[in-house]
C-alpha cells in the first residue's frame, strides 16, 4: 500500500514538474512577442518618442499586436495574464508602448469617419538627399515664394551650400524683410529675382548693415535713383563692408587723378567696380600706359568715356589697339578722341577697314578729304555704314566679307 501511495505521488510530481515546463514556455513565448513587438515599432519612428503614443499612430500600433495575436490563436486575455505572470522581465522600450490597454481602449479600436480622416494631416515627405532643389519647393514656403519673386533655382543649386542655406531660411524671418529694404530702396520689382539669383547670400546680410552701407553711398553724394541702379546692375555691393566701400572709391580717384563728381560718374556707371577684384584693373592701367603708350590724361579720359576699358580682357585691348595704331595708322590721341573703338569687336573693325582700303575710302585722318571718323567705323549699323561712309551697297560689303 505505501509503494503504491508512494508511486502516485512521483507520477503527481511529474505531472506537476511537466506543466510547470509548459507554463514557463508559454510564458517565455508569449514575452518574447512582445518584445517582438516593441522592437518593430521602436520610438524612434514616431514622432513623440518620449510620451504615449499619438493618435495618428495609436491605432496602428494596436492593430499590429492584435494581428499578431490572431497569429498565435491566443485571446488578449490571455496575452494580459501571460505579461502579469511575467513582471519581473525587463524591456528597454518605453512602458507608454507595453500598456495596451491603456492605449487602446475602446477609441483605439473604433472606426474614424472620412471626415477626420480628411482632418488627419500627413507628415510633409521631405527628401533628405536630393539632385535639384525644385524636389524641394512643394515643402519649402521659402522656395516656392523665391520662385514667384523670379529667382532661377537652377543657377543656384550648383552653387556650394546654397541650397542648403536656402532650405534653412524662414521667408517671413528671413527674406520678406529684405525684399521690403530692396523695395525700400528704388529697386524695381522685375529685378528683385536677378539680385537674388546673383547674390543669394545678400538674404543672411544684417538689416542694420545693409542700411549702414547705403547710408554711406548717400554721405558721398550718390542719389537713391543711383544707388538702386548699382544694386540692380552689382547685386554683391551691399555685401560689402563701408571701410572696403571707401578704399574702393578712394583707389579710383587716386590711381586715375578724378574728382569725386568723375569718381562717382565712372562707379555709378559701372558699379560692378567695387565688387570685382582690383587686380584685372591694376593691369589694364598699366597695359594702357606702358604695352599701348597713353599718355595720364588719355587714360584719364579714356576711362571716362568707357569705363569698361577698366575691365576689359587685355588680349582683345592690345589686339584692337595694334590694329588701329600700326595697320590702319591711326595717332593716340585720335584714339583716345574716340575710345569706344577700344570697346569694339575686332572682327567689325577689320572688316571695315579692309572694305574701305579696297574701294580707296580708308582715310582716318581728320585733315584730309574723305575723312572717316573711329566713331563711324565702328559704331554705324551695316545699311548707314554703307551708305553714308563706304558709298556702296550692303550687298557689295556681304560679297567682299565673303572673301575674307
Amino acid at each position: 500500500m505505501q509503494k503504491k501511495m508512494a508511486s502516485s505521488g512521483v507520477q503527481l510530481c511529474l505531472k506537476h514538474r511537466f506543466l510547470l515546463r509548459t507554463l514557463k514556455k508559454a510564458t517565455t513565448t508569449g514575452c518574447a512577442q512582445v518584445r517582438h513587438c516593441c522592437t518593430v515599432l521602436r520610438p524612434r519612428q514616431l514622432p513623440n518618442v518620449t510620451g504615449t503614443p499619438t493618435k495618428h499612430y495609436r491605432p496602428q500600433l494596436i492593430r499590429f499586436y492584435s494581428d499578431l495575436l490572431a497569429k498565435r490563436g491566443e485571446t488578449k486575455e490571455d496575452t494580459n495574464q501571460l505579461l502579469h505572470a511575467k513582471k519581473g522581465v525587463a524591456l528597454d522600450e518605453s512602458p507608454a508602448l507595453l500598456d495596451l490597454d491603456a492605449a487602446a481602449g475602446s477609441y483605439a479600436l473604433e472606426e474614424i469617419s472620412d471626415e477626420e480622416a480628411v482632418r488627419l494631416a500627413p507628415l510633409p515627405s521631405i527628401p533628405p538627399v536630393a539632385a535639384s532643389l525644385r524636389d524641394y519647393v512643394d515643402q519649402s514656403e521659402t522656395l516656392a515664394k523665391l520662385v514667384h519673386l523670379g529667382v532661377n533655382l537652377w543657377k543656384l543649386e550648383g552653387r556650394p551650400n546654397v541650397g542648403s542655406m536656402l532650405l534653412r531660411l524662414n521667408f517671413d524671418a528671413d527674406v520678406a524683410p529684405r525684399m521690403l529694404f530692396l523695395k525700400a530702396l528704388g529697386v524695381d520689382d522685375s529685378r528683385l529675382g536677378y539680385v537674388i539669383t546673383q547674390n543669394p547670400f545678400f538674404l543672411t546680410e544684417d538689416l542694420e548693415n545693409l542700411r549702414a552701407r547705403v547710408n554711406y553711398l548717400k554721405s558721398k553724394k550718390f542719389t537713391s535713383e543711383n544707388v538702386a541702379s548699382m544694386v540692380s546692375r552689382a547685386p554683391y555691393l551691399l555685401n560689402f563692408s563701408v571701410k572696403r566701400l571707401d578704399n574702393r572709391l578712394g583707389f579710383y580717384q587716386q590711381q586715375l587723378g578724378l574728382s569725386a563728381s568723375n569718381t562717382r560718374n565712372v562707379v555709378s556707371r559701372l558699379p560692378r567696380l567695387l565688387c570685382g577684384s582690383l587686380e584685372p584693373v591694376k593691369e589694364n592701367l598699366k597695359v594702357c600706359e606702358i604695352e599701348l603708350g597713353f599718355k595720364a590724361n588719355e587714360i584719364q579720359h579714356i576711362v571716362l568715356a568707357v569705363p569698361k576699358i577698366l575691365t576689359a580682357n587685355k588680349r582683345k585691348l592690345t589686339q584692337i589697339f595694334d590694329f588701329l595704331h600700326n595697320t590702319m595708322k591711326v595717332p593716340h590721341h585720335l584714339i583716345a578722341k574716340s575710345p569706344q573703338v577700344l570697346n569694339t569687336k575686332f572682327l567689325r573693325i577689320k572688316e571695315r577697314h579692309l572694305f574701305l582700303e579696297y574701294l580707296g575710302r580708308a582715310q582716318y585722318n581728320p585733315d584730309q578729304a574723305n575723312y572717316v571718323s573711329l566713331e563711324r567705323l565702328a559704331s554705324s549699323p551695316d545699311d548707314t555704314f554703307c551708305a553714308e561712309v563706304a558709298l556702296a551697297s550692303p550687298e557689295d560689303f556681304f560679297l567682299f566679307q565673303k572673301t575674307l
